[in-house]
């Protein structure tokens, strides 16, 4: 009975030690399994107590080593955060690519009213239609190309927004999230939307997806 404490101590304490490896990263398994396993040699070398007692002790070690690398992978893996608390993240007035001033520049003029999932979705359109063949293939060119969006006039220009105001660090910061995909409120087919004050005679050739702020969304 007691080899079998002892057995199933060892083999604890070598699954947690692999499992450190594994989840929690070189630099983690070294701060962990070293220093455990010495002082298990050391408890072995001067121990005068029973095997029965010994075992327990080596079980209990086991047991919070594996508690020790639980926490250390938990802690290795970037838990998913909400979409206030991404915007939170980045926000800034600087952008870093043109590509992303048109992008930040769309949200900024088609939605800085709106909640921050609305102002989502406008920049997600805009990457799907950059994505799908019917569009062009560069934010810039999708969100110039004329009559497409209401703040674009028909030569194309994109009016200057106030990058000192906290519209523009909001419409950087969901510009960032969508480039990177950190969060989504739209599917990837959905490529129109329009304002609900307004019914567009194109609206009824495409499928309405949702609603999300003052916008309809279409696929």
């Amino acid at each position: 009975m007691i080899k079998i404490a002892r057995a199933g101590g060892y083999a604890a304490a070598v699954f947690a030690l692999a499992a450190t490896v594994s989840f929690a990263g070189p630099s983690q398994a070294t701060k962990i399994a070293p220093t455990t396993v010495e002082a298990s040699y050391l408890d072995h070398a001067g121990a005068t107590m029973d095997g029965e007692t010994l075992a327990m002790n080596e079980a209990g070690r086991a047991a919070q080593l594996a508690d020790n690398v639980m926490k250390a992978a938990e802690a290795a893996v970037p838990r998913p955060r909400a979409l206030p608390e991404l915007v939170g993240a980045h926000q800034r007035t600087e952008v870093s690519t043109a590509e992303q001033d048109c992008l930040a520049s769309a949200v900024y003029f088609e939605a800085r009213g709106e909640q921050i999932e609305g102002q989502l979705a406008v920049a997600e359109v805009v990457l799907n239609r950059v994505a799908s063949k019917k569009y062009p293939n560069t934010i810039c060119e999708v969100v110039e190309q004329p009559w497409q969006f209401s703040f674009v006039n028909a030569t194309g220009s994109i009016p200057e927004a106030d990058r000192d105001s906290k519209a523009w660090k909001k419409a950087v910061a969901i510009s960032t999230i969508a480039l990177d995909k950190l969060a989504a409120e739209v599917s990837e087919d959905v490529l129109w939307y329009h304002a609900d004050y307004v019914s567009p005679s194109w609206g009824k050739a495409f499928d309405r997806e949702k609603k999300v702020g003052v916008h309809i969304f279409y696929s």
